[in-house]
């Protein structure tokens, strides 16, 4: 039996993919090969989890003919599929599992790909409006369909011993081997700018947290921020407080960084996703997207949102250009909550012991 799952495009999607991709696993892998088809950026983001029997990369957007739907069909048409699972909701993905030749096509009803798909389902609904759901169980809702009830709705990741290696590297570089308590601040996120809180506020919450002598802060980034994890560092001026925008990470590397660190506070990014998926706590600034969309049942979390009348828009820019939503959310309530979870995972180590 060959199944094809197609990934999400998006980190945070594909990490949210997860409990789905381990339901398949644990209901079909012992007489079953699952091939996932996704971006090779998301297959950085899987290594090391057990629950793909192949990898097939899919970008459209790449020049390289052997990202293309072409390639990708003559694959799949080799296998042959016997069901194909579709995460996404787009309309080309509906076409891809039509011409794989797959007799079984699961996935939403959506975008007019309705009658491309043997199983549809459709999202909740409240009249025209869409009912918040987590993406987590958006995809196990889909694994239910083909029998596959959920173990955990926990999004789960892994890390490789050759990037925990180059990890321990990157540690040495940023002096952290002695550090008491890493908190990672992650000040990105991909989808525009009505995510981002104030870079002069990161400033202010990481020296309220070098106030304590165990906190060392780390400014993490990708390529896009590394001019604005550079600013905060140089404006914070603390030898507590050390950003990577001088590192040149790949993904991997990043993960194995993730999950040495105590903490992170974060936008709702990718990195709080790999966060929640290492057993990392993590506190998520939200300004105009409902938390809802993204639960992650990660226990040790907290999720700020502040109350505006005009949010949660959903708007990846701010249209009144006010910005409030994340303005308005202070240090002080970061800091507190940043405090909390240090108190509570405190308290789990010492009732261990």
């Amino acid at each position: 039996m060959n199944i094809a799952v197609l990934l999400p495009n998006w980190i945070g999607d594909a990490v949210m993919a997860t409990p789905t991709l381990r339901a398949l696993h644990h209901r079909f892998g012992h007489h079953a090969k699952i091939t996932g088809i996704m971006r090779p950026l998301i297959a950085q983001v899987l290594a090391g989890t057990p629950w793909l029997d192949r990898t097939i990369y899919y970008d459209h957007r790449s020049r390289n003919p052997d990202l293309k739907l072409a390639h990708v069909l003559r694959q799949l048409k080799s296998m042959p599929l016997d069901t194909m699972l579709l995460l996404p909701n787009s309309f080309r993905s509906g076409l891809m599992a039509w011409l794989s030749g797959a007799p079984r096509r699961v996935g939403y009803a959506r975008y007019g790909r309705g009658k491309l798909l043997t199983d549809r389902l459709h999202p909740a609904r409240h009249g025209k409006t869409w009912i918040p759901t987590s993406a987590v169980n958006y995809y196990l809702d889909l694994a239910y369909t083909m029998g596959c009830p959920p173990e955990s709705r926990r999004p789960e990741l892994a890390t490789s011993a050759e990037d925990e290696l180059r990890a321990d590297r990157v540690w040495r570089n940023l002096d952290l081997w002695n550090a008491s308590r890493v908190i990672l601040l992650n000040t990105g996120s991909v989808r525009g700018s009505a995510k981002h809180w104030p870079a002069a506020y990161y400033v202010r919450l990481a020296h309220k947290l070098v106030e304590d002598p165990q906190n060392t802060v780390l400014v993490i980034c990708g390529p896009a921020e590394r001019q604005s994890a550079l600013w905060i560092e140089r404006a914070a001026n603390h030898a507590r407080i050390r950003s990577m925008a001088h590192q040149n990470l790949e993904l991997g590397v990043a993960k194995a960084c993730i999950r040495r660190s105590q903490l992170m506070v974060t936008t709702d990014s990718g990195p709080r996703h790999i966060a929640t998926a290492l057993d990392v706590p993590v506190v998520t600034m939200f300004g105009p997207i409902d938390p809802r969309w993204s639960e992650t049942y990660h226990p040790q979390s907290i999720n700020l949102l502040q109350a505006v009348s005009c949010g949660p828009c959903g708007h990846h820019v701010c249209p009144f250009e006010h910005h409030r939503c994340m303005q308005e959310l202070s240090v002080e309530r970061v800091y507190a909550a940043v405090n909390r979870l240090l108190h509570e995972k405190h308290q789990q180590v010492a009732s261990a012991a």
